[in-house]
């Protein structure tokens, strides 16, 4: 680093510290409020996608706001100075929504999506002032994702085409054609037949790339990178601009995708394919080797090396994601020296961001409960924790400071900025959304525990005390289980599983972190595979048992347990299997058949890994762990809560769970959201569900006293 851009940086930090925005109730909750309910949620300002300009002097980020009579949500777009003491700006270009706002290289535009015009998603172009905007794509298609090359002068855009047509045109005339014919069947020869909540329509993502003009507009046609390639990028159905990466030298796009063949369902061989921006030839396979997934590529600033996530068991979708890291060497075989990046450090990575000097990489892991920002040399591997307690869920580089947003049990994300260049500082608040709507409430407080799980091994989990907290009284209790399995009910501010909407009905909440949970190293995530329904059972029982005798103000007489997915599968075991300490259950998108599960779900190689094999394989456990085949053992109360979109979790599992508890007798309530996924998006349904959950539990358990 130069002297000018060591006295800037530490100019930066220094107004930085003035920045700080003051301790709120956020951070220190007041006692004596009201409770936190389901409707504050989902009216709560959600700050997400922290981008730093190239020079460090602005942060970019994007705030979702709540229309709740409208139940519509809007996006918009933020910004703060990181230099001058004044508070963050809402953009004025963000009137007709805004969202995925992107630094041009050079900083001195900004780069937005919006359906401003049409009612189409398209790229627009703005300044820091944010006060106007021009058009920069005219896509016949919404944009999904878009990149500008490190040069400024092309941009990389998504657009959903069939994959056999050579144009633009070929897809649009179809999608007309399609349109105007009155048949509605539908033929298919391969899976995916649907995935997530959308059944196949016979598009795929493709990337296309587009000239920029001085002004920073795209003019002239549109280069397909992808024609003839069968598969999407970005990926389904989550995939977004960190799937392709733009190489330094502006010739290259470098993709994540997988073949759309006949095992497209059944495996997770996700590859890096290169091709030229111009679109002169076709995309090549820069990672054939790994016949697992490889992810998010990424390039040193100086063109020298590139970076990417890559797991290393084909058809799990939970291994580890290591670093791996490409040192180009025009002597070495392939013209490149590969290594993995830290190779003895447990955790998985969840992103890759370069630092200036290409001597450092940032990323995101799951680590004990927490999700922390860490730096790791990329010479000798040395990782480095830079935040501590918390969830970060986004994170950006530039000229020096990072910025990331970070949330808790306690309260929803917030911005900090973090000097890379005066480690000794500690991070400095930038936003305090939210504080005016919860300056009346009184969140409970959380606390982490361990204790000796199945195999004796240590077990982590979390305690939330009903807000305000009465130590001379006792509490009914939710206890959540996750789903995944390989997730983590650990310390992040969650908007379907939000504990402080049971502490602030007067619950206490218990979530155990049981083996196949993330965060905890790669064997202890292995340990659930086909064994679904033992040892994070026994976990369950262990951490209920210590958290029982740990803390007294846990009311054992008066306790539901509730879960979701995987979740919900163990609510359907625990109905015969561990149903004793349990006034009430509640199931969301759970597992009631485990070998139905393994036929109608999308993602095969999901259960494949999971139980062993196809259904159909000897040797497998889907008969092992099968909630469908202990049903005359029922007797507790439940609701179940299915989502008519839900192809992950079909809407059958949901209804033989209902129906195998209304034959039995079971107490039991159905509630059905035909316009949800797998998830409850929407915000009056999400509310509805909070009521009817809280309903159910205070029904049999009675609220606090």
């Amino acid at each position: 680093m130069t002297k000018t851009l060591r006295l800037a940086a530490s100019a930066l930090a220094l107004s930085l510290a003035a920045f700080a925005v003051a301790p709120t109730a956020l951070a220190a909750p007041d006692q004596g409020g009201r409770g936190f309910t389901a409707r504050d949620m989902v009216q709560l300002e959600r700050i997400s996608d922290p981008r730093v300009s190239p020079d460090g002097r602005y942060v970019l980020y994007s705030v979702r706001t709540m229309d709740y009579a409208a139940n519509k949500a809007s996006m918009s777009l933020w910004i703060a100075d990181l230099k001058a003491r004044m508070a963050p700006r809402r953009l004025a270009v963000s009137d007709g929504g805004a969202s995925s706002g992107r630094w041009s290289p050079d900083g001195q535009g900004i780069y937005f999506v919006s359906g401003r015009t049409g009612g189409l998603d398209q790229v627009y172009r703005t300044d820091a002032a944010g006060e106007t905007a021009v058009q920069v794509t005219q896509a016949p298609f919404d944009v999904g994702a878009f990149k500008i090359a490190p040069d400024g002068r092309t941009i990389v855009i998504s657009q959903a085409v069939f994959p056999d047509c050579d144009t633009l045109d070929c897809s649009k005339d179809r999608r007309a054609a399609k349109g105007a014919v009155k048949t509605t069947g539908v033929v298919y020869d391969k899976l995916f037949i649907r995935h997530w909540d959308a059944w196949n329509d016979g598009t795929q993502n493709h990337l296309y790339a587009l000239k920029l003009d001085d002004k920073g507009v795209a003019s002239g046609a549109p280069v397909a990178l992808m024609n003839g390639f069968n598969g999407d990028a970005p990926t389904k159905p989550f995939g977004g601009d960190e799937d392709f990466a733009i190489t330094p030298d502006s010739r290259f796009v470098v993709f994540s995708a997988k073949l759309a063949d006949r095992e497209e369902a059944w495996n997770t061989n996700y590859d890096l394919w290169r091709v030229p921006l111009d679109g002169s030839a076709k995309p090549e396979n820069r990672t054939a080797a790994n016949q697992a997934w490889d992810a998010q590529p990424s390039f040193s600033p100086d063109g020298k090396a590139a970076a990417y996530l890559a797991m290393k068991r084909p058809g799990f979708e939970a291994d580890r994601f290591a670093i791996m890291v490409r040192d180009y060497d025009a002597k070495a075989p392939n013209g490149y020296r590969e290594r993995e990046l830290s190779p003895a450090w447990d955790r998985s990575a969840q992103s890759i961001t370069w630092s200036a000097d290409g001597k450092t990489i940032y990323t995101t892991a799951e680590d004990v409960g927490q999700t922390r920002l860490f730096a790791v040399d990329v010479k000798t591997g040395k990782v480095t924790a830079l935040t501590g307690a918390g969830h970060v869920s986004g994170f950006s580089l530039g000229g020096g400071t990072l910025v990331y947003a970070q949330d808790d049990l306690k309260g929803p994300a917030q911005l900090y900025a973090l000097s890379t260049t005066r480690k000794a500082e500690a991070p400095v608040k930038l936003t305090n959304n939210n504080a005016e709507a919860l300056k009346d409430v009184a969140m409970g407080e959380a606390e982490q525990f361990s204790f000796p799980g199945w195999n004796g091994e240590t077990v982590h989990g979390y305690v939330v005390k009903p807000a305000n907290f009465d130590a001379s009284k006792k509490y009914p209790v939710a206890f959540l289980i996750h789903g995944g399995p390989q997730g983590s009910f650990g310390n992040l501010f969650h908007y379907r599983w939000n504990a402080q909407t049971y502490a602030g009905a007067g619950y206490a909440v218990v979530m155990i972190d049981f083996h196949g949970s993330t965060g905890y190293g790669q064997a202890f995530t292995d340990a659930i595979s086909q064994h679904w329904g033992d040892r994070p059972l026994e976990d369950l029982q262990k951490g209920w048992a210590f958290a029982l005798s740990k803390y007294p103000f846990l009311d054992q007489d008066r306790a539901c347990a509730l879960g979701g997915s995987y979740g919900g599968f163990m609510i359907n075991w625990i109905a015969s299997q561990w149903k004793q300490p349990w006034k009430c259950l509640v199931d969301h998108d759970g597992i009631f058949d485990s070998r139905f599960m393994g036929y109608s779900t999308e993602e095969l190689w999901f259960s494949e890994w999971e139980n062993g094999g196809p259904p159909y394989q000897a040797g497998t456990t889907y008969s092992k762990f099968n909630p469908a085949d202990h049903v005359d053992q029922w007797s507790v109360p439940e609701l179940v809560v299915q989502g008519g979109n839900d192809y992950r979790v079909p809407l059958e599992e949901g209804i033989g769970t209902f129906t195998a508890l209304q034959r039995k007798g079971v107490p039991s309530k159905l509630l059905y959201f035909p316009n949800e996924n797998h998830w409850v998006l929407k915000a009056q349904n999400s509310v509805q569900w909070h009521g009817e959950v809280l309903k159910w539990l205070d029904q049999w358990t009675g609220p606090a006293k």
